[in-house]
């Protein structure tokens, strides 16, 4: 057994409430008995409480409510922690070795029943996703690391196929998964504002010497939304996006990328979204085309407007199509 599981055994003694000597736990584990020794300091360290008894009936045992933690998980539990490690996974999760460890000691430390259903569980989900390639996850797990120290990074960075590559020096407040890819959101160096990054343009990054402070309460997430769906999230210029169609219809728009995010309310077929006012005369209308007649603008007259402008377009490039 490793060093860890031998720890984790000392805590179930331990969580039993009895209280149990050195020894005895050197017997139960056959271990030495100073292994037992550095075992206890070393939980000690990392902030279990655990006291030593003196006297005949002495011995270790866990101080208050800390004894009645859990350290292993019900069913419910377990199945939620393998199917996330599956998403987890298909995602490109950069920590891939240690969250196959932590699954793998999930299920050494249950019965041969919950291991069955774990197994079942695990066979049950499957994520169909993109593969991430070695490179990029070793860049994710820099940019974590990085992001938690504080500490910049230096990147050769692509802007966009065809584009000169170009050195940053970036601070990454953090990394977030959109859509099938990764970004690292932080501040940039050269531009002298915070930007988004994609980590497959990423070529080549190291640490560098500089520190830096996140700013308070800042969201990596919230950034890269107002980013990449410019005015869609500023309350100053959204607009009410009334649109009224079938329930299938409706249930496939709700799961889109950008009305997802902006859907207020719902009911009696109707959806109710607030959307960027600039959003509605650009790129909303042609995510909407491919509906035709199985959903009807109600609100506001500007999308009906470019939609039916867009629809007039395209309908009098056909038609002149036929002529030729």
């Amino acid at each position: 057994m490793s060093k860890s599981d031998h720890m984790l055994s000392i805590l179930w003694l331990l969580r039993s409430g009895r209280r149990m000597t050195a020894k005895k736990l050197a017997n139960e584990l056959e271990i030495h008995i100073r292994t037992v020794y550095r075992y206890i300091d070393s939980l000690c360290a990392s902030g279990v409480p655990i006291i030593a008894d003196s006297g005949p009936n002495g011995g270790y045992r866990i101080l208050g409510h800390f004894a009645e933690s859990p350290l292993l998980f019900d069913l419910e539990e377990q199945k939620a922690l393998v199917h996330a490690s599956t998403f987890a996974h298909e995602a490109g999760y950069p920590f891939k070795e240690e969250l196959n460890r932590a699954i793998n000691k999930l299920k050494r430390y249950t019965n041969e029943e919950q291991l069955d259903q774990i197994e079942r569980h695990m066979e049950g989900l499957s994520i169909i996703h993109p593969p991430i390639e070695g490179k990029q996850r070793d860049l994710l797990r820099v940019l974590e690391e990085m992001a938690a120290q504080g500490r910049s990074v230096e990147m050769v960075y692509v802007n966009g196929k065809g584009d000169t590559p170009n050195i940053r020096e970036v601070d990454p407040y953090g990394i977030v998964h959109w859509k099938g890819s990764w970004y690292a959101v932080g501040y940039c160096n050269l531009r002298k504002e915070v930007r988004s990054f994609r980590v497959d343009r990423i070529s080549r990054m190291e640490p560098s010497d500089r520190y830096f402070e996140r700013p308070a309460a800042f969201s990596a997430k919230d950034f890269l939304m107002r980013n990449l769906l410019p005015g869609t999230l500023d309350s100053e210029s959204l607009a009410a996006v009334r649109i009224q169609g079938h329930e299938q219809a409706l249930d496939l728009l709700c799961q889109h990328w950008l009305f997802g995010h902006t859907l207020v309310e719902r009911k009696d077929g109707v959806a109710l979204f607030r959307l960027g006012i600039h959003s509605l005369q650009s790129y909303v209308p042609y995510f909407l085309l491919p509906y035709g007649k199985s959903l009807i603008i109600l609100e506001p007259d500007i999308l009906i407007e470019r939609l039916v402008e867009i629809s007039y377009g395209i309908a009098s490039h056909y038609e002149s199509m036929k002529s030729l």
